[in-house]
């Protein structure tokens, strides 16, 4: 009996508490990710002063994001820019309140849509050139990129408009 009196307290204190155990995260949902960066080149273009960087960006958080601003060393200014219909024709303009990357989606940078503009360019670029580029989004992340440049020509028009009006069938 005696040794029943001393184990018990030993057993029952060895059993699981009836209070919820907390535990903390280790691993947090990563940030914006980003794939398949590129951007344009200016060799052979009409203004060879800007050109836009497009890419997909990934949010796999449970809270939207937005891609509030960028910068590089190889532009003088740098904006988010979007397409929309202004005067019953297709503009490009600063894009207000950044680009959102919608909770558990993405969002893509693409020609005739939203991208990164890169304006008062320092040098041409070929392609096969690279480029830094650092994106900061809402959360407080950052991204720092080296961005291919690659031919594109099927948008000449939207980043360089024509002064001539091109001719109607």
């Amino acid at each position: 009996m005696t040794g029943l009196v001393v184990a018990l307290p030993l057993l029952l204190s060895s059993c699981g508490s009836s209070e919820p155990k907390t535990e903390e995260a280790a691993a947090t949902t990563p940030g914006v990710l980003v794939a398949d960066a590129w951007v344009r080149a200016t060799v052979g273009s009409k203004d060879t002063t800007m050109t836009a960087a497009f890419m997909a960006l990934t949010n796999p958080g449970k809270n939207d994001i937005s891609l509030t601003s960028a910068t590089s060393p190889v532009a003088g200014m740098v904006q988010l820019h979007e397409m929309a219909m202004k005067d019953g024709k297709m503009v490009m303009q600063e894009k207000t309140g950044g680009i959102k990357v919608p909770a558990e989606s993405h969002a893509h940078l693409k020609p005739s849509g939203d991208h990164v503009m890169l304006m008062g360019l320092k040098q041409a670029l070929k392609p096969g050139d690279e480029v830094p580029v650092t994106l900061k989004f809402s959360d407080g992340s950052s991204h720092d990129l080296t961005v291919p440049v690659k031919a594109f020509t099927e948008e000449e028009e939207h980043y360089h408009p024509s002064t001539t009006p091109s001719p109607t069938p």
